[in-house]
């Protein structure tokens, strides 16, 4: 009778759970002991049907059973006994999966399973060329052994999969800090925690494999409420978690440049933490960032040519040349036959799952739909002059508009992708700092499921790094002050984001004591930052602080107060082609406002005309465009032309005269003012006349015309000219428009 199908991937993926907790037996340990008497229990119950294969696993289990009854550790004939098991069951699945005859048990002495599809072999740890420094334990501080050679293609698949369990663990673990209670959060970090030990221990990566075992059992502990988490064990698992995280960096190095690990990650020093946390949780103190062991460098050979991993597949696991994205769309995930089910975790029904690609190929396809949209720009205005409205060709010309307009957003939406992961890195971020400084601070995000393209949330990162540590340092009150004060000791944080039309905002909130125009203005006058006697409205004063050299601190810390990091922010932002808007009230709170394109890669824009040339505008720098009068404009000596708009005086500024056009209109009066700001500054350019407003794909300029002052790139038109996009913040920054 043949076994069901069912009973057959059981009986596999219990072999391969088996072989990854014989990796770590010991004799002498009962580390172990108990799961491999869970699951040879298994298999017993799975081998039924076969009592070829039964009478061995029982004879087993009744022996782990003896030493478990007598409160005895593994023992040297059991161990081997365990293993001899390991080593033959994938032979016995083999045969019961073709209905050939199981072969016999053999009593050789194995030191572990040999290698293959279910089972892992047990290869001891490469050793550091010197001996390991103190504080490093040599059984479990080694190096990560990859085996590139047979685990390349499940490396690529374990690799995908464990960025996106830290990920989760760390969300989970900044809400288990605020609500220790949140029984959804605790279970998503133990079956994280437990994936990642599955599927390390079948790939042999002996260091994660432990520390994840070890953090596992303690949060076991706590989701049978034998302890209750507090800040000390959340500290603990926070830095667990990150080293877990270093050694995947590891694995992404080789995988990327088949460069092996020539590094320790020390993780001896978190286990005894673990494990004492878990026998008595009040009693731990909490663990520093300065207690680890420094990282080890260690002489490895160099790989030969041969041993260069070749590019893995590009669906069945994440290329490596280069970072990935998931696509947004769901889409059926290859999965790769042979890959461990990572410890037993089963993918839920009706999920959709998705396709993680190579993000060059989304580049590519993006500047393919990019010459799309351009043709079939020509073919629009080449229709129009050839045919009346109306006529078939023109229909077909309209059809295919609206097909490339589709196609067109739906390649920009595989660009597309979360901020979550960025926001939940300032939530670590406020955490570790707060502490630092002595500070009880709610962080408080929305809107982290909005979505803007990849390039932008790799960009905004480091500009979100200086905008928390300087709210956390000087805009947030010590609980002292904020009693003082007449508010709550806990301070709040908020990091949202939003779309409004084409653009995401994202906003940072405090609800510190505001900043102090007055104290702002008196800062940059003792800096010589602005002159002496000069008055400045609210919002002008705000934005001095962007400016490079300006610090409010009363003192220097660690991570504020030198006069750099603000500027950094203005110039990350602008670069993006966004901007940055402050708004504060003493006493009440800060909001810093960035305003960003969703997308790099197309921009809504002003074609202008000046002479024969034309010029795009951002959309996003545009306040309005309007036909002056002659009485509006005057010059003034040192400060050049300017422009009288409702009683506001602006500088003018002449394209022509900047990028020497001829046969431009000279009177302004005759022409179109353009008003535009950027930085907080607000001009007037002169344009002959408007053309239109529309999408352009931005194309780069190459290296003869790369960093134009004033120019941000290129388009072609639908009637196949080039058109340069200017960038108003640099243009108004040289001073020489006009």
């Amino acid at each position: 009778m043949p076994i069901p199908q069912e009973t057959l991937s059981a009986f596999e993926d219990t072999i391969n759970r088996l072989a990854a907790e014989s990796v770590l037996a010991q004799a002498g340990s009962d580390e172990g002991l108990i799961p491999t008497y869970s699951l040879i229990g298994e298999l017993a119950e799975q081998a039924s049907l076969e009592p070829v294969v039964l009478k061995p696993v029982k004879e087993l289990h009744a022996k782990l059973e003896q030493r478990l009854d007598s409160a005895l550790p593994f023992d040297e004939p059991t161990l081997t006994a365990v293993r001899d098991l390991v080593r033959w069951l994938p032979s016995t699945l083999a045969a019961l999966k073709a209905g050939q005859p199981v072969p016999a048990l053999g009593g050789g002495t194995v030191s572990a399973p040999a290698p293959s599809s279910q089972a892992v072999e047990a290869k001891p740890a490469p050793a550091p060329s010197a001996s390991a420094p103190a504080g490093l334990d040599p059984s479990v501080d080694t190096l990560l052994d990859l085996h590139m050679e047979e685990n390349q293609e499940l490396l690529g698949e374990f690799h995908a999969e464990a960025l996106d369990h830290l990920s989760q663990i760390e969300a989970a673990l900044l809400t288990l800090d605020t609500t220790p209670d949140d029984r959804d959060a605790l279970n998503s970090i133990f079956r994280s925690f437990h994936t990642i030990k599955g599927v390390s221990g079948f790939l042999q990566l002996k260091p994660m494999h432990i520390l994840t075992h070890e953090v596992e059992s303690l949060l076991d502990k706590a989701r049978n409420n034998e302890l209750r988490l507090n800040p000390t064990i959340i500290t603990a698992v926070l830095q667990s978690r990150d080293a877990v995280q270093a050694m995947v960096q590891q694995i992404t190095r080789a995988l990327e440049t088949g460069q092996q690990p020539d590094e320790i990650i020390p993780v001896s020093h978190l286990i005894r933490t673990v494990k004492l946390l878990a026998a008595n949780p009040v009693a731990v103190p909490a663990p520093q960032p300065v207690a680890p062991p420094p990282v080890v460098a260690v002489q490895v050979p160099a790989p030969v040519a041969a041993q260069t991993p070749p590019p893995a597949p590009a669906v069945a696991a994440a290329t490596p040349a280069s970072p990935v994205v998931a696509a947004e769309e769901p889409v059926a995930a290859a999965k790769t036959a042979s890959a461990p089910k990572a410890g037993g975790a089963v993918t839920p029904p009706g999920v959709a799952s998705t396709v993680r690609v190579n993000t060059e190929k989304l580049d590519s396809l993006m500047d393919v739909v990019g010459e799309l949209v351009i043709v079939q720009s020509q073919l629009v205005e080449s229709a129009r002059a050839v045919t009346e409205d109306g006529s078939p060709l023109q229909r077909n010309v309209a059809q295919l508009g609206r097909i490339t307009k589709d196609l067109q957003h739906t390649s920009m939406s595989l660009r597309m992708v979360p901020v979550k992961p960025t926001f939940q890195k300032m939530e670590r971020l406020a955490r570790d700092l707060a502490r630092d400084f002595g500070k009880k601070v709610t962080f408080v995000t929305s809107g982290d499921e909005t979505e803007v393209d990849r390039t932008v949330v790799e960009e905004i990162a480091d500009p979100l790094v200086h905008m928390v540590r300087n709210s956390l340092d000087h805009g947030l009150e010590t609980p002292a002050e904020r009693l003082a004060a007449g508010k709550s000791e806990n301070g709040t944080l908020q990091l949202k984001a939003y779309h409004q039309g084409s653009n995401i905002i994202i906003e940072l909130t405090d609800d510190g004591h505001g900043i102090d125009p007055a104290k702002v203005l008196a800062k940059a006058r003792q800096n010589k930052l602005v002159p002496e006697n000069a008055q400045y409205p609210k919002e002008e004063i705000l934005n001095f602080i962007f400016l490079p050299g300006f610090s409010t601190a009363e003192k220097v810390t660690a991570v504020s107060g030198r006069g750099v990091g603000m500027d950094v922010v203005r110039r990350n932002i602008e670069k993006l082609r966004g901007k940055v808007e402050i708004d504060s009230e003493v006493g009440r709170g800060t909001i810093f406002r960035i305003k960003l394109p969703l997308t790099m890669a197309i921009i809504d824009g002003l074609v202008v005309r000046v002479g024969v040339d034309r010029f795009i505008l951002p959309s996003t720098s545009v306040q309005m465009a309007l036909r002056p009068e002659k009485g509006m404009f005057s010059s003034v000596h040192g400060r050049g032309e300017l422009m009288d708009h409702r009683g506001r005086i602006i500088p003018l500024h002449r394209l022509h005269r900047r990028f020497g056009i001829t046969g431009a209109i000279e009177d302004p009066w005759d022409g179109i003012v353009v008003i535009v700001e950027a930085n907080g500054r607000v001009a007037a350019l002169l344009v002959d006349e408007m053309v239109s407003k529309q999408e352009v794909v931005i194309k780069n300029l190459g290296a003869f015309l790369q960093g134009m002052i004033g120019v941000a790139g290129g388009a072609i038109l639908g009637d196949g000219n080039i058109a340069l996009i200017l960038d108003p913040a640099s243009l108004f920054a040289t001073g020489s428009a006009s």
